[in-house]
């Protein structure tokens, strides 16, 4: 991408207004896959059955979540927009519809998530000894999903208000409560793989009161009125449509890729859990910069600054492909011990050191994407990342399939080879994101983005 990426200095002057919103980001998104992370640490001691169980139950539960990212994400562009207009008022009006949102979506997804949470983790393909692991974290864990949406919607008004520090807060608070909630439940009072999924549902739920009371402050002191209205809330959930198509092409991508791995065998889901959790954790912080060009590009837009929209772009790109070769050096440094606090299992160590290899050479290229993903989300290019994820899902899922015929049941190669099909998938996203940012389509000034 020539005109997006530079030799880029160590100081350049957008560097200020990125670290100011990237860096809280990025303590606060690392601390989210923290809580999976820190339960498969946890649940990982309890067995490789019970490992196997959180990797299909977390699977459902993120994509639950995905689903409604628009929550965040929506929100964020619109708030900023507004920001950058000089129109606060109006920005905290679309939060607060999206919060109430928030709650109603959540409700919905417990009542209707309970009964099908068999059918769900059947259709995963866990085995006859992870689907009970598997059918309770997931059923306790459903009852912390009205928190997680509401923490997620509190997330985008907060960051589209220019404000990473609150945010900030509430991970790492959460985070650290759910680590000593998860250890006391698990081992302390003996309740197993339930221990670690009560320990979520604490957790999150704190963390979503702490962001109702810093809502409810902002928007009381500009006289925005706490009631949801008819028209925010239909406004809020129609504007999230686009991003609910790309969410879901991404969702069936990990999903597949976590349906395969269970079907080449309990070794390989309990393997693929640490390695696409790893992956996971490099991606959340790669995200930081994604987040805060969705905020910093959403202003300048908002305040019809096509300069800085450039400048902004270009210099977050530079991170991207920076921070990405950084953790590919981080990952192949601690490969070698990063196994041990989750199994005892030398098939599952061996089968996490090789996925782990592809994971690291994947850091730069996710750099790239996840950086230009947010950029065009916070351009409210919506309709355009809609149909990219769709026909970036269509180019895996043939790669994706090819790993169960190829490769010998029992191959110690077989999760390896589907975390190259995976990269085929980052690198078709790259291809098109990057050729969108090339051009000025994406480029729509006024408090407004239209599409």
């Amino acid at each position: 991408m020539p005109r997006l990426l530079s030799a880029a200095p160590f100081r350049h002057p957008r560097d200020g207004e990125i670290f100011r919103l990237a860096v809280p980001t990025f303590f606060a998104l690392v601390s989210e896959p923290l809580f999976l992370l820190t339960d498969s640490a946890v649940v990982g001691r309890l067995g490789t059955e019970e490992l196997g169980g959180l990797g299909i139950a977390s699977q459902i539960l993120l994509t639950l979540a995905n689903l409604c990212v628009f929550l965040a994400y929506g929100t964020t562009s619109s708030v900023a927009r507004k920001f950058g207009a000089g129109r606060i008022a109006e920005g905290l009006r679309h939060g607060v519809d999206g919060l109430w949102l928030a709650l109603l979506i959540g409700i919905a997804i417990i009542v209707a998530g309970w009964p099908l949470a068999p059918w769900m983790i059947e259709v995963l393909g866990a085995s006859d000894a992870v689907a009970p692991h598997a059918l309770t974290y997931l059923r306790i864990s459903l009852l912390s999903t009205p928190a997680l949406l509401v923490i997620m919607a509190g997330t985008g008004v907060l960051r589209g208000l220019q404000n990473a520090r609150i945010p900030l807060y509430v991970a790492v608070g959460s985070n650290l409560a759910n680590i000593v909630l998860c250890v006391l439940f698990v081992f302390g009072f003996g309740w197993g793989i339930a221990g670690s999924a009560w320990a979520t549902v604490v957790a999150q739920t704190a963390g979503a009161a702490v962001y109702l009371s810093a809502v409810r402050r902002v928007a009381l002191r500009h006289g925005v009125s706490l009631a949801p209205t008819r028209t925010g809330l239909h406004s809020t959930a129609t504007a999230g449509f686009a991003l609910f198509v790309r969410t879901v092409s991404l969702r069936v991508v990990l999903l597949v890729t976590t349906a395969i791995a269970a079907r080449l065998g309990d070794p390989e889901i309990a393997a693929h859990q640490v390695a696409f959790l790893t992956w996971s954790l490099l991606v959340f912080a790669l995200d930081a910069i994604a987040i805060a060009g969705q905020a910093i590009i959403g202003r300048y837009l908002g305040a019809s600054d096509i300069a800085g929209t450039r400048s902004a772009t270009r210099r977050m790109v530079e991170w991207g492909v920076m921070l990405g070769v950084a953790f590919t050096v981080v990952v192949l440094i601690v490969r070698p011990w990063a196994w041990l606090p989750f199994t005892t299992d030398p098939q599952v160590r061996d089968l996490i050191l090789a996925a782990l290899l592809v994971v690291a050479l994947l850091q730069p290229v996710s750099g790239v994407v996840m950086v230009l993903d947010g950029i065009l989300m916070g351009a409210g290019d919506q309709r355009y990342l809609a149909w990219a994820s769709l026909w970036t899902m269509l180019a895996y899922l043939p790669c994706a399939a090819l790993v169960p015929l190829l490769v010998p049941n029992g191959s110690a190669f077989g999760l390896t080879a589907l975390w190259l099909a995976f990269g085929v998938w980052m690198v078709a996203r790259g291809i098109t994101l990057g050729s969108r940012a090339l051009g000025t389509a994406w480029i729509v000034t006024g408090d407004i983005a239209g599409r």
